[in-house]
């Protein structure tokens, strides 16, 4: 059990193992970093946090305190207990990829979100057998009633905001500090900094 803050490096990404029944507070320190989150059932890595399964039960896009995150077998693995952060989060879009930057027109290796998934659970001498579709924290994505979807910075951001969730499981937490700089969604600098969480 730690109370101390580990950090997210900027464009980096990290991941963590948590028992069940423990916190992890993930914290927007700057107040516009973008945080790809993701879980995984610590003895199965092919059951994970599913947002698609999530939004079937909770029936919210962005989900609120109070709601079960579930996994693509439709178990609890986290619950979300508070929100500080002004709660704009995303639930729809991919976690980037080289791919995706190279689709906008970025030339050579260009940090992302996948890379850092991988990355930070090589730390733990782990490797998913997939990318499921992240939880994206402090990540604003607005849609209007046509079905449109925008890109945006999050409106007032508040440094130190935080997201609190319960472990439902023993389970593997992994976070990417978004690296996106064309799209604005790391503040309007966008510019990505570092992002921190705890597990008590």
């Amino acid at each position: 059990m730690t109370s101390s803050l580990i950090e997210i490096p900027a464009r980096r990404g990290k991941a963590a193992f948590v028992s069940a029944g423990q916190m992890v507070t993930v914290i927007n320190t700057h107040g516009e970093q973008v945080v790809d989150t993701w879980a995984f059932n610590r003895t199965d890595l092919t059951e994970f946090m599913s947002n698609e399964h999530t939004r079937a039960h909770s029936l919210h896009m962005v989900p609120r305190p109070g709601d079960i995150l579930r996994t693509n077998k439709r178990r609890p693995i986290l619950t979300l207990i508070d929100d500080t952060s002004g709660g704009v989060h995303d639930t729809l879009i991919a976690a980037c990829d080289r791919y995706r930057y190279a689709f906008l027109g970025v030339e050579g290796y260009h940090d992302n979100c996948t890379d850092n998934l991988f990355a930070g659970m090589a730390e733990l001498g782990l490797k998913p057998e997939e990318v499921p579709s992240p939880l994206n924290l402090f990540m604003n994505i607005p849609w209007s009633e046509d079905g449109t979807l925008g890109f945006a910075a999050p409106p007032r951001p508040v440094p130190g905001g935080y997201v609190r969730l319960r472990a439902e499981m023993d389970l593997v937490i992994a976070f990417s500090a978004c690296p996106q700089d064309i799209l604005p969604i790391n503040g309007k600098a966008g510019r990505p900094v570092e992002a921190h969480f705890t597990i008590t």
